[in-house]
């Protein structure tokens, strides 16, 4: 397999986490969304990543895509989600809250960069949904009785929740406000101590209008 994606983006990242966690081999192409649009286009025409090549040439776009498709790959007792019940629609509910964290993040990222005059309503929108979004998530994790959201070991929610504040401290630092969010914070900086976090890092640079 073959994962396209720079992994200064919370979305690749992920998957790529993921793919180190269910110890699944896979090759990397470091291609920007700016830089490489020409190349990722061939695979992907939305030009967006992540993007994963199959090793028989199938093409799957967007994360929660591929993330359910690495799920099918290992067995039920493995899989970083339930299979069904409660718990399952808990963790597709913190991993929605975690990516859409990210995506009003990226919206504050090309606002500032890539518009000569920003909106100041759209920055306050967002503004105003990252914040209610980090206070929710912060009330749950303050109230987790193990490491990881659901047990002893990182899932899904913890992946993305961990990707969510890695881009959150390095595109918005202050937003991000250090100490402002103890309990994700440390749920955060337990994650990137396992290796399947710390082999997938690249700073993010914004990019250049």
């Amino acid at each position: 397999m073959i994962l396209i994606g720079q992994y200064d983006s919370p979305f690749v990242r992920r998957v790529a986490v993921a793919m180190n966690l269910y110890g699944l081999a896979y090759e990397h192409w470091p291609w920007s969304v700016f830089g490489d649009a020409h190349r990722l286009a061939a695979y992907n025409p939305l030009r967006r990543v992540p993007t994963l090549l199959l090793d028989d040439g199938e093409v799957l776009i967007e994360s929660m895509a591929i993330l359910d498709h690495l799920d099918s790959q290992v067995e039920p007792a493995h899989r970083l989600i339930s299979s069904a019940g409660s718990d399952r629609r808990a963790a597709l509910r913190f991993c929605a809250l975690a990516t859409g964290l990210c995506d009003k993040l990226v919206s504050l990222v090309y606002e500032r960069v890539l518009h000569e005059q920003e909106s100041e309503v759209w920055i306050a929108r967002c503004t105003k949904q990252v914040a209610d979004v980090l206070v929710a998530l912060e009330q749950d994790c303050a109230t987790l009785g193990s490491p990881y959201w659901f047990g002893s070991a990182p899932g899904h929610a913890d992946v993305a929740m961990a990707c969510a504040m890695r881009f959150l401290a390095e595109a918005h630092p202050d937003v991000h406000a250090a100490g402002a969010w103890p309990a994700l914070t440390a749920h955060s900086s337990r994650c990137e101590a396992l290796p399947a976090f710390s082999n997938v890092v690249q700073r993010f640079n914004p990019p250049r209008g």
